[in-house]
């Protein structure tokens, strides 16, 4: 009884920071904005009440925000407004409640409502940082800023340079160590299949893992939806009102989109988790992609010793691997804007320092054993 009273004491007293956070920050603001923060105010006081409510039932007094005294926390952000302004602070507050989005999703005693307003209030403040412009301003307005078909080159592209530069690299540690034409096949096509084989489970598991993460989190806000679609809507509302549209416009908009299940979830999905129910990645598409690209690198330096042998095929797959590491670059440069013969020279260098390296270990090693 006395720890969870002791915990229902510090949610109380969190919810309480939280709401004086919200009224330093609406002390500096105006208009639209300080509305939305006085809201988020009220909604963290409700939190407060609840887990007052909760005190009360186990027997104990109840808490007044009067007798509340203010963490560190709460007391620097009001500081920082005072001095530095809402704009300045905003990020950081930002960040703090994006720390807390899951806070209560473990908590029993704390209600569906509670989890899912804690969950929104990053999202809602996101909307307001000038830094973060997402949903719905620069991030999805510019192709060149998604992940869609950009995302797929930038895929591809550095799977080609793991795989070049990996199997270059042992390749030349090899050839460093032995003049064996089959020895270097063999630890040439090795590195090349393992490589790839790695690549592609990585990125099955990794895309698996954060589909089954995005499906869960849909399948909670259509629950959300179902059981409480005032609050959804009120959330919706709340993140247009972040955005710059006026309340009226954003209220009859999130009624709009509530009246149909589907369409809200699709909305919600979007605009409360950042997720697009569309794009939520094929695994096996990404596995066959990576192991595709990282082979395709990875063979470079392999192929002249499939055909030839000894000083021959040492310098095709050292001619090769340079075309190879510079044609890279060049790709990279699409990427970051860089300019294409400095992107070049650099993936070459870098590569050519690897391979170099291991060279000269394997020639070491191969000496030693000899």
């Amino acid at each position: 009884m006395a720890s969870k009273a002791r915990q229902f004491r510090e949610h109380w007293a969190d919810e309480l920071d939280g709401a004086a956070m919200y009224r330093a920050l609406a002390e500096r603001a105006d208009g639209e904005q300080r509305e939305i923060f006085l809201e988020l105010s009220r909604a963290e006081e409700r939190h407060a009440a609840h887990w007052a409510a909760k005190l009360v039932s186990l027997g104990e007094p109840e808490p007044r925000p009067e007798q509340h005294r203010r963490g560190p926390r709460a007391r620097l952000v009001a500081w920082l407004v005072r001095w530095f302004g809402t704009r300045a602070v905003l990020p950081i507050v930002e960040r703090a409640e994006v720390a807390d989005a899951g806070h209560y999703d473990a908590v029993p005693d704390a209600t569906l409502a509670m989890a899912t307003d804690e969950r929104i209030h990053a999202r809602v403040l996101a909307g307001l940082t000038p830094s973060t412009v997402r949903g719905g301003g620069i991030m999805r307005g510019e192709r060149w800023h998604r992940g869609d078909a950009s995302g797929a080159l930038r895929a591809a592209i550095f799977g080609v340079n793991d795989g070049l530069v990996s199997n270059l690299a042992l390749v030349m540690g090899v050839t460093g160590g032995t003049g064996d034409r089959r020895l270097i096949l063999l630890a040439g096509v090795a590195g090349l299949l393992a490589g790839a084989f790695s690549m592609g489970a990585g990125e099955y598991i990794s895309v698996t893992s954060q589909r089954e993460l995005f499906e869960r989190e849909l399948a909670l806000e259509a629950e959300e939806i179902e059981a409480m679609p005032d609050e959804e809507a009120n959330e919706l509302a709340l993140i247009y009102r972040a955005k710059g549209v006026g309340r009226e416009e954003a209220e009859a908009m999130a009624a709009r989109i509530m009246r149909d299940r589907t369409t809200a979830l699709d909305t919600m999905a979007r605009e409360e988790l950042g997720l697009n129910p569309d794009e939520l990645g094929s695994p096996w598409g990404v596995a066959a992609s990576s192991f595709a690209s990282f082979a395709a690198g990875a063979v470079v330096p392999v192929l002249p010793w499939l055909v030839a042998s000894g000083a021959a095929a040492f310098v095709a797959s050292v001619a090769l691997s340079v075309l190879a590491l510079f044609l890279v670059g060049a790709g990279i440069s699409l990427l970051t804007g860089r300019p294409l013969l400095q992107s070049g020279a650099r993936q070459l260098l870098v590569g050519g320092l690897a391979a170099s390296a291991t060279f000269g270990i394997g020639r070491l090693i191969g000496v030693s054993v000899s």
